[in-house]
């Protein structure tokens, strides 16, 4: 990476956006001790995010430097890459906002991440620039926030405790009202996160043609597959709640960091799928309805248009340009249930290779859980992610690359920070 001097660890990079304005407020705490800056493309905006901080937080911010950068003008995102060792990176969507900053991060040797929940955008940053990246010493490490650092740091905990070989994980997501009379209702997820579905689903078929280029070759054929649990079913555990397949990037970042383990450390690959939890049938079958419709309007350049500018409408009122009020979110607590199933130590030994010949049997189960998944918990995980970057960098994969967060930091002491600061990572039973 570049040595010359820089006045700044870290920038926080669309501050003035929903995501970027509660990253100000968390980096209050975890950026104590690192110099730090917030940037965007309007001084005016900046300043009114920092007041509207300063007064939720009662901290004074006056002293915080405001950098102008705007993602159309490159030569405005070099310089503010040059003076930071880390831009944290909050402005989305990625598909088209992102690949300037991670150029410009790049070209000034300087670290980036990001919450992108978008797979074609990560992995296509994964195949364009992860040689640029590691030449420069550089480490980009998208998923971030809630997409995905529940799923993927909570595989790498479940294998770190399975005390054998895991053989397949299923990941099942919970998010529940902490009192259900406080709960205000309204919408739950912000524009920015519904414009990003939007064009992650319609462009789908990019990733084939994608992961063919990134990965060259298929995986080995591992046995037992892991195979799909039928489209609606109930779990046996997380209150016998019913169940979906997740539709997220929570298995395609998993599924990057487990083919990295495997071309870097000969490990054998987990297999994964993903579900969502419901409380009630009521509930599931809106969801697939809307679902549906979603996904049929996607296909079509007249339903995105529709779907951008009616979000209330067509989402049933769970998407605003507001985004969800900090009491709703406060509300809100998540719990991730993830199921290993493989072989023990002592079978493990007894195998001359990787492919077992009996039967998995040993499981665990393990929850990852918080408050506020969307914002505020993504917030958290987001600046964990950037100052583990700053401070265990040595204990991060090669030099530098572009990397999924399973990948990036499964050596480093990032799930201990995360339980420091709101997470919790448990085994509940094998």
């Amino acid at each position: 990476m570049a040595t010359e001097p820089r006045d700044l660890d870290v920038i926080i990079f669309g501050a003035s956006g929903f995501t970027g304005k509660y990253t100000i407020y968390e980096g209050i705490k975890l950026l104590d001790g690192l110099k730090w800056a917030i940037a965007g493309r309007n001084r005016d905006k900046l300043n009114k995010i920092l007041k509207e901080v300063e007064a939720k937080s009662g901290k004074d911010l006056s002293e915080t430097e405001l950098v102008i950068a705007d993602v159309k003008d490159a030569d405005s995102l070099r310089k503010m890459a040059a003076r930071c060792r880390i831009v944290i990176n909050c402005c989305g969507p990625y598909r088209f906002y992102g690949e300037p900053v991670v150029k410009a991060c790049i070209e000034a040797g300087t670290h980036h991440v990001d919450v992108s929940g978008e797979p074609q955008y990560m992995e296509r940053m994964q195949l364009e620039y992860h040689e640029q990246a590691k030449e420069k010493g550089v480490y980009v490490v998208s998923a971030c926030g809630f997409d995905s650092i529940p799923a993927d740091l909570g595989t790498v905990f479940l294998e770190q405790q399975f005390d054998g070989t895991v053989n397949s994980v299923e990941t099942f997501l919970e998010a529940t009202p902490k009192s259900p009379d406080a709960a205000t209702g309204g919408a739950v997820i912000h524009y920015g996160t519904w414009e990003s579905a939007i064009y992650g689903l319609a462009h789908a078929n990019e990733l084939r043609g994608l992961r063919s280029k990134l990965f060259g070759s298929r995986l080995p054929n591992f046995q037992p597959r892991l195979k799909d649990r039928p489209l609606l079913h109930r779990t046996k555990f997380a209150d016998n709640r019913w169940c979906l397949p997740f539709p997220g990037s929570d298995r395609s970042v998993v599924m990057r960091s487990q083919r990295h383990f495997y071309d870097n450390e000969k490990k054998r690959p987990v297999q994964m799928k993903a579900y969502v939890t419901f409380s009630s049938l009521i509930h599931v079958i809106g969801v697939i309805i809307v679902s549906a419709i979603f996904a049929l309007m996607t296909r079509y350049k007249i339903g995105r248009q529709l779907l951008l500018k009616y979000p209330g409408f067509f989402s049933a009122g769970f998407v605003s340009h507001e985004g969800p009020t900090e009491a709703s979110m406060e509300n809100t607590d998540f719990a991730m249930y993830l199921k290993g199933v493989g072989w023990t130590r002592d079978e493990e030994l007894l195998e001359a290779s990787d492919q077992f010949k009996a039967p998995p049997k040993k499981k665990l189960l393990v929850k990852v859980s918080g408050t506020n998944p969307g914002y505020g918990a993504t917030c958290v995980a987001l600046l964990l992610s950037a100052t583990t970057i700053l401070r265990q960098a040595d204990k991060m994969p090669a030099t530098g690359g572009v990397y999924p967060p399973g990948a990036a930091y499964a050596k480093t002491n990032m799930v201990e920070e995360l339980c420091k600061n709101g997470f919790k990572f448990e085994v509940l039973k094998e």
